[in-house]
């Protein structure tokens, strides 16, 4: 006569492989997440007239500004193309997480 419920058939052997890969899985995302805080991303505008460089964090960690681009009768373009640099490197981060995370995660 056949047992009734429980565990049959080797399903806790299947379990612990889900739980040891999940496990690998995690310790995989955490080093990718820690490897990409720690690269910087470059970018440049107005043919290098302003340049800045992001952390994988997403912080700006530095900002230069070529005199020529300062002009204080236009000071919304040097204001435009900051942003513009600062918006090209940070999709250079998003570039990155989506390569390392696959969409898994919101890093």
């Amino acid at each position: 006569m056949a047992r009734r419920g429980g565990f049959q058939g080797g399903m806790p052997g299947n379990m612990n492989n889900l739980m040891k890969q999940a496990q690998r899985m995690q310790r995989q995302m955490e080093e990718n997440k820690k490897a990409l805080e720690e690269m910087e991303f470059k970018a440049a505008s107005g043919g290098g007239a302003v340049e800045v460089v992001v952390s994988g964090k997403k912080e700006l960690k530095s900002l230069t500004i070529s005199p020529d681009a300062v002009d204080p009768d236009d000071v919304e373009m040097l204001q435009d193309l900051i942003i513009a640099a600062v918006g090209e490197a940070m999709k250079q981060v998003d570039a990155e997480s989506e390569k390392l995370f696959g969409g898994l995660g919101g890093f």
